[in-house]
């Protein structure tokens, strides 16, 4: 079967188009036969080891995230059968409960292999059945984006009704934060970089946009739009940048879930602010099994549809991670198997 893989040695130059032989099933196990791919930013980072020995090791099949129909279920397996739709879930033995260092390191697409390729052997614990209206592509970008954003609403932030949250960018994880933002009751301000993506985003629900290159002291900006109060939930993406600014608008006892670093890992603040306003920095990774599952019977129930941006073909891998490293995109980058 047709597989990508990094072979040999770490770095971009190494993940190559390959073949492997055709899995079987075991106990407790299940053939899943991939329709669709979508990358994420971990995506990029994982072939040049940025994750050191939780990376994993070589030959590795890349890419976390995907969907696919159970094609064959070995002794034992209840969870699914043939026929289902299912997504690995990212975490594949984080079924529920608090996270702990094997819950956390035993991931797809790095160290455990990823969804590039034709059929995947999994436990039937580490697999969830989609909902039927949603697309391939649309099913493939849940298990890592939707669920962060999820994680950060629910589990981590707790947002109800009335409750104003602030989401950072337009990327795959803030976008799911709009829609399940808005899907719970909560007032919804996005910050971005264009023009464009404040009409694409308020189309979408957000309730209020701010263009932080015209205004890079968006923190005073939000202001009048919490009338003072400050905000009870910070989808965090930015990290070294905008974590300072977070700190200035979000409310006594409040949340930030801390998502992403992608203007930088380092941060010089006041931790004055987290100390007497009380302020929570709650890590936000993916999430486990039940959540996921939790998220799939609210995505069902209110029939919402991801954001895709762009599908390229399975042999366009590499085309497509060079465009998404690009930040060009407005929703997920999808691969169709």
């Amino acid at each position: 079967m047709r597989v990508f893989q990094i072979e040999g040695d770490w770095g971009m130059h190494n993940l190559k188009l390959s073949q492997r032989s055709e899995p079987t099933a075991g106990p407790g196990q299940v053939l899943v036969r991939i329709k669709s791919s979508s990358l994420n930013y971990r995506d990029l980072v994982v072939p040049e080891r940025g994750y050191g020995s939780y990376t994993g090791s070589l030959p590795l099949i890349p890419i976390s995230d995907g969907v696919g129909t159970v094609c064959e279920v070995g002794p034992g397996v209840r969870r699914v059968a043939v026929g289902d739709r299912v997504c690995p879930t990212f975490f594949q033995t984080w079924i529920g409960g608090d996270p702990d260092l094997e819950r956390l390191t035993q991931s797809l697409g790095g160290p455990i292999d990823g969804t590039m390729t034709e059929i995947m052997c999994l436990s039937d614990q580490g697999v969830v059945k989609v909902p039927s209206h949603l697309t391939d592509a649309e099913a493939a970008s849940l298990p890592c984006a939707a669920l962060t954003a999820w994680s950060a609403l629910t589990t981590g932030g707790a947002v109800k009704s009335g409750d104003r949250v602030l989401i950072q960018g337009c990327g795959g994880v803030a976008l799911f934060a709009v829609q399940f933002a808005k899907l719970l009751g909560a007032h919804v301000t996005v910050i971005t970089s264009s023009e464009d993506r404040m009409v694409r985003v308020q189309q979408l629900g957000a309730d209020a946009v701010i263009n932080y290159c015209v205004v890079p002291e968006w923190a005073k900006a939000t202001r009048d739009i919490t009338l003072g109060r400050g905000y009870d939930l910070i989808v965090e993406l930015g990290g070294e940048k905008t974590l300072p600014q977070s700190l200035r608008c979000i409310r006594p006892g409040g949340t930030i879930a801390m998502i992403g670093i992608l203007s930088g890992g380092s941060v010089a603040t006041s931790l004055g602010l987290i100390i007497t306003r009380q302020v929570r920095l709650q890590g936000v990774t993916v999430g486990h099994r039940d959540g996921f599952e939790a998220m799939i019977r609210s995505i069902e129930q209110h029939k919402v549809r991801p954001i895709i941006d762009r599908v390229f073909g399975f042999e366009d891998l590499k085309e497509a991670m060079v465009y998404l490293r690009s930040g060009r995109q407005f929703g997920k980058v999808c691969i169709a198997h």
